[in-house]
């Protein structure tokens, strides 16, 4: 039997580190197991015209790609990136689209309608406020790009109900709608005592320390700010507190500033960027995970991960977090509060919470699979084709 061909646009992709490029590596390179051959096609960043990972074809467009520099990944396809979207509908079965707002999606989607091609969209996020201008530009994209997006997408995926009712609010219909929970690598992603000591020794921190880990890109939505506010009040209260925060992001130098004003360099330490097979010894040499998001979150991955790990995970109240959450081992708290997430994470710290990780770590790998994400997925592929 032939393999369905299936082309997947995504406005970043590996190598550029992000939630929705883990997410379209994680189902892509399962779908080749199935009988899918997925291509994907996105922006060009510092990388050839094409390439492959994991054994998927990935094809570049050009692009404009000024508003990455002020942590907005928004691209804007050049004139000559049509005629590689043309060739990429054409020569496929079906048509994934990630992201509502994206210029890209709506060109891959108005092409897959031109040669009758079936058309699925995924959503990943809810509104993400950038507390200045762009909030009202962001507005007028969801009223006009976002909404063709999903008005003529025959299938919408939402990875939480948080998501679902972002966009429902933006006219989505029900029936287009399907729920699928986004997935961990259980198999990377486990609870790994023995790595506990072996990174902290390269980092140079002590056995007795209580590490605080976040796992962010370095942007206003993702809430370092309001973690290191949290930092300075927390540190005076318990000195053992080491506060690590792993990734990079266009306001890295800006939060080393930050934490050099404060006098907490210390105990907030700036692991930079960290690829995916370290990452899991990160979260095993870790006591806590934080999330202090301010807006955006759909379904954030690193939880996901963090739990796989074992890690109870305290989280600002935005977007789906609260859905995935174990309220035995978690909190919630509510954004833009560093008063509030100190108090939580002074308690939790102070607890031992050692004995526990193998249960968090089944709840997780319970509820939570990338095979069973793309069993759903690739159903889908076969219901449109």
């Amino acid at each position: 039997m032939d393999r369905k061909k299936i082309c997947i646009v995504t406005h970043t992709f590996l190598p550029h580190v992000g939630g929705i490029e883990k997410v379209v590596n994680e189902q892509s390179k399962r779908l080749l197991l199935r009988n899918f051959k997925p291509m994907v096609v996105t922006n060009r960043i510092g990388t050839p015209k094409q390439y492959s990972v994991d054994g998927v074809p990935v094809e570049c467009y050009e692009s404009l790609n000024t508003g990455f520099r002020v942590g907005i990944p928004y691209s804007i396809p050049t004139i000559n990136s049509y005629s590689t979207f043309v060739k990429a509908v054409k020569t496929s079965d079906i048509v994934h689209a990630h992201g509502h707002p994206y210029l890209t999606s709506l060109l891959a989607g108005k092409l897959a309608k031109f040669y009758n091609k079936p058309f699925i969209l995924t959503q990943h996020n809810t509104f993400i406020e950038y507390n200045n201008i762009f909030d009202k530009v962001e507005h007028i994209n969801d009223l006009t790009v976002g909404k063709q997006n999903l008005k003529i997408a025959d299938k919408i995926i939402v990875i939480s109900e948080a998501t679902k009712r972002y966009v429902m609010e933006l006219g989505a219909k029900q029936e287009k709608i399907e729920l699928m929970y986004n997935g961990v690598d259980i198999t990377k992603f486990k609870v790994a005592p023995s790595k506990r000591e072996v990174i902290r020794k390269k980092l140079g921190i002590t056995s007795n320390a209580k590490v605080v880990l976040t796992v962010r890109r370095l942007v206003y939505k993702n809430g370092i700010d309001t973690l290191i506010e949290c930092a300075k009040i927390a540190v005076k209260k318990n000195s053992h507190l080491i506060f690590l925060v792993v990734g990079k992001g266009p306001d890295f130098e800006s939060v080393k500033v930050q934490i050099s004003q404060l006098g907490i360099e210390a105990n907030f330490k700036l692991a930079g960027f960290v690829n995916d097979q370290d990452l899991p010894d990160y979260y095993n040499m870790s006591d806590l995970f934080v999330l202090p998001s301010k807006s955006g979150e759909g379904l954030p991955l690193v939880a996901l991960e963090a739990m796989a790990c074992g890690l109870p995970v305290i989280a600002t109240n935005v977007g789906g977090i609260k859905e995935i959450l174990l309220s035995e081992y978690g909190k919630l708290t509510p954004p833009n509060e560093p008063e509030k997430l100190a108090k939580e994470i002074l308690e939790f710290v102070s607890n031992n919470f050692a004995s526990i990780k193998s249960e968090v770590r089944a709840k997780v790998e319970e509820r939570y699979s990338w095979d069973k994400n793309v069993d759903r997925l690739a159903q889908l592929y076969e219901e449109l084709i």
